[in-house]
């Protein structure tokens, strides 16, 4: 690793280690069951997803992929070294300011193709579905793929947040003449 990488690293870790205890409101879903209600609601006014070459049901596919594998573990991990630095940092720093922002149309690595014909039914079903598993879910969580190993309470968030980004993508149909 060069120098410069190396200090620019350094600065994000410091400056995001005081943050890390802190838990920012979170900005679009206080909890679950809002969520929930939120994806359920998708079926009955469903959105235009602007800004992205996904549609509606592949962005449900996307967001229960991300839930699922913190249950199940990610099919491709970021290195051990990543994880645990400019990864964990980044989480301290969504955690604290009670968003997140990413490249809303990036894959999860080594994830399946998101099925661009699948009905919208089926993506929300499967969405609630592995939002309902977690919900009940007592057993070891997996390493997120970038911030590596995170408690239920902060896996939660890290879902809330993910949920959240991506609906900042979602409007509303308008009338066609």
């Amino acid at each position: 690793m060069d120098r410069r990488r190396a200090l620019k690293t350094t600065t994000v870790l410091l400056a995001a280690t005081p943050l890390a205890a802190c838990t920012g409101k979170l900005k679009t879903f206080s909890n679950w069951k809002q969520a929930q209600q939120a994806v359920l609601d998708l079926l009955f006014a469903p959105k235009v997803v602007q800004g992205n070459a996904w549609n509606l049901s592949q962005v449900m596919q996307h967001l229960a992929q991300s839930i699922e594998y913190s249950m199940q573990g990610y099919p491709a991990l970021k290195g051990a070294w990543f994880r645990s630095s400019v990864g964990s940092a980044a989480f301290a720093v969504f955690n604290a300011r009670g968003t997140m922002s990413h490249d809303l149309a990036e894959p999860i690595p080594g994830a399946p193709a998101l099925d661009a014909s699948q009905a919208l039914k089926t993506s929300v079903q499967r969405l609630l579905d592995a939002m309902d598993a977690f919900a009940q879910f007592n057993g070891t969580l997996r390493p997120h793929f970038a911030y590596g190993e995170l408690t239920k309470p902060h896996y939660e968030r890290a879902h809330l947040m993910h949920l959240g980004n991506h609906w900042t993508q979602f409007h509303a149909r308008t009338a066609t003449a």
